[in-house]
């Protein structure tokens, strides 16, 4: 019994040493928070953030935070994979391995979107050296989300060719360019494609409104850094774009500092990548933008990650009606699983999926999100909407030249028509915050890793596993 307690002692300590070190845990399943009492978890109604002062996040494997379920109750989500393959093998750099290459530039694997739609190509790329307020970073998870798929479709009317896509990652500052003093070599961060300068002369940043920091946006836009050059080349000298300020697609990357959430070093960084973009930006529509409420209904259209993030999100803050809508009802499980309590395939009836909507609740549901990008579907939402108060969130984003349309007098009989990026989170203040949560205990995210692989060559693979529509989430594991 003594020998078997000892072994016990130092398995946990192993782990405990992998967790600090961003490394995916050997085995198990992505389970299901299903089984949680989601209404009980973390609310934040009244401010954009979560507090956790009152919260000790090196508590998050007695809490359950790894496994996202209660203890005895696992349930596999409708797309649950197993794990057992997805081990980072990068560690942070020792000071003595950072040195080595500080101010040199590295050489790296990086998968490059030549044209739209052709597949990415392995690259062997230079990384330059950061200069003033920049950052580089050892990508160690990527997760795969839409709007890489979106660019590299040639839908995105800033899309740039050549370019190293991905924005959603886990990463590990290499080293500091001159005047970077918010992070240091060695620490976890989150690249963020919402900045947040923090500047008092920024009055987005100043403003609890918003979270649209326009600091560096026009030279992000451009597919540069904010001194309007690029940090990536081939061997020849072949000049790559960024994109959307991360570029996570590559072994290395250059982010802005402005640009980098540092989190805590016992997040998992394969996990942590969650928060870079759908995950976030799903929770932040409900808690930011909408601000949903107690005993609210609530409609929402698409089922992928940013769509369930909702619906958690909607749970959460108690919503007692939540109808998830999708074509693919494959994903109506997961759905339930979260907190939906009803679910609508479009496709099952001739009858407008607005009308049904309205025809469950009377006069409609009191928030409504699109998820799909659809500009038909965003006018759906809208007029799904309860008369006289309904908010109608856009979180998809369209395709080049696309508008939305409806009749005037669905918002003359009081409906509001928003949108959000990010969620409204201020990327360099709320990350980190969510991450606690998530360390904590409050905030599982396990259920959205659908799918995991070994590489950055594994990036087409993702980019199609992601399309077969039967993934949320496919981490690539550098």
């Amino acid at each position: 019994a003594g020998e078997r307690r000892r072994k016990s002692k130092l398995n946990e300590g192993r782990q405990a040493g992998e967790r600090r070190r961003g490394i995916t845990p050997r085995g198990g399943r992505v389970m299901s928070s299903g089984s949680l009492d989601l209404s009980a978890m973390m609310c934040c109604q009244q401010e954009a953030v979560v507090d956790t002062d009152d919260e000790d996040p090196g508590v998050a494997e007695s809490a359950g935070a790894d496994s996202g379920v209660a203890k005895g109750e696992e349930t596999a989500t409708a797309f649950a994979s197993p794990l057992s393959k997805a081990v980072a093998s990068d560690a942070p750099p020792t000071p003595a391995a950072a040195g080595a290459v500080a101010g040199q530039p590295i050489k790296c694997k990086a998968m490059v979107a030549w044209k739209a739609k052709e597949p990415l190509k392995l690259e062997t790329i230079v990384v330059a050296p950061p200069r003033a307020g920049e950052v580089r970073v050892k990508v160690v998870a990527n997760a795969l989300c839409h709007t890489d798929v979106y660019t590299w479709s040639g839908q995105d009317p800033e899309g740039l060719f050549p370019s190293i896509l991905g924005h959603e990652a886990g990463c590990i500052v290499e080293s500091v360019g001159p005047g970077v003093t918010s992070v240091e070599v060695g620490d976890h961060v989150v690249p963020g494609y919402t900045p947040q300068c923090s500047q008092t002369t920024c009055i987005f940043c100043c403003s609890p409104k918003t979270n649209l920091c326009p600091r560096i946006r026009g030279s992000q836009g451009k597919g540069v850094m904010p001194d309007g050059t690029s940090r990536f080349s081939l061997e020849d000298g072949t000049e790559i774009f960024h994109f959307m300020g991360c570029s996570t697609f590559s072994e290395y990357s250059v982010l802005a500092e402005i640009s980098c959430a540092k989190i805590s070093p016992a997040m998992p960084l394969y996990k942590a990548s969650l928060f870079g973009c759908g995950v976030s930006t799903g929770l932040g529509a409900v808690l930011n933008t909408t601000k949903v409420t107690p005993g609210s209904s609530v409609a929402v259209f698409g089922l992928g990650a940013v769509g369930l993030a909702v619906i958690q999100g909607a749970k959460m803050v108690g919503a007692t009606k939540i109808i998830a809508i999708d074509v693919n009802p494959k994903k109506f499980d997961a759905a339930r699983a979260l907190g939906a309590t009803d679910c609508v395939n479009p496709m099952d009836s001739k009858e407008a999926i607005q009308k049904r909507i309205v025809n469950m609740t009377q006069w409609g549901v009191d928030f409504s999100y699109d998820c799909t990008g659809n500009v038909e579907v965003m006018r759906a939402a809208l007029e799904c909407a309860h008369r006289g108060w309904g908010m109608s969130c856009v979180i998809g984003v369209a395709a080049s030249g696309k508008e939305i349309s409806t009749r005037p007098f669905q918002l003359v009989t009081g409906r509001k028509w928003v949108g959000t990026a990010f969620g409204g989170w201020k990327t360099r203040t709320d990350v980190p915050k969510l991450i606690d949560q998530h360390l904590a205990g409050k905030l599982p995210i396990d259920h959205y890793i659908s799918h995991t692989l070994q590489g950055v060559d594994k990036t087409n693979e993702a980019i199609h596993i992601l399309e077969s529509g039967e993934c949320l989430r496919c981490v690539v594991i550098y």
